[in-house]
């Protein structure tokens, strides 16, 4: 790694019932997740665009991926406004514990739980 990498090359939210889960994260962001079986995972894929050099990732169900509030936080891109996506968050069957918040120049962040019970965030730049 050098600094004109990326730092993350791809991610993985762990989940307990991946159909929940991909539910969630497509009614959140409003996005299409497609599905795949890769030996014991199953995985429902982010919208991606390979080759671009963009961080890209998952969420994953398997004997290895257990959901957590603790270790890693995750930003997802809620560009252009965080509060659209945020406020999804509970209808889909999540919960928000840190509301849409100004980090200055760099923009907004908030945090929610997903239905899996994963602690993430978002980030936005309005």
């Amino acid at each position: 790694m050098n600094s004109k990498t990326n730092s993350l090359n791809w991610f993985e939210i762990p989940a307990k019932d991946i159909k929940r889960a991909k539910k969630f994260y497509e009614t959140v962001f409003n996005i299409t997740m497609e599905e795949m079986e890769m030996g014991p995972m199953k995985a429902a894929m982010f919208p991606m665009e390979g080759g671009s050099g963009k961080a890209n990732g998952c969420i994953s169900q398997s004997p290895m991926h257990t959901p957590s509030m603790t270790g890693c936080v995750i930003y997802l891109n809620a560009d252009p406004d965080l509060s659209d996506a945020l406020g999804r968050v509970e209808k889909a069957g999540g919960k928000v514990t840190m509301p849409k918040t100004g980090i200055g120049p760099n923009g907004f962040m908030a945090f929610f739980v997903d239905t899996e019970g994963n602690q993430m965030a978002m980030h936005s730049n309005k």
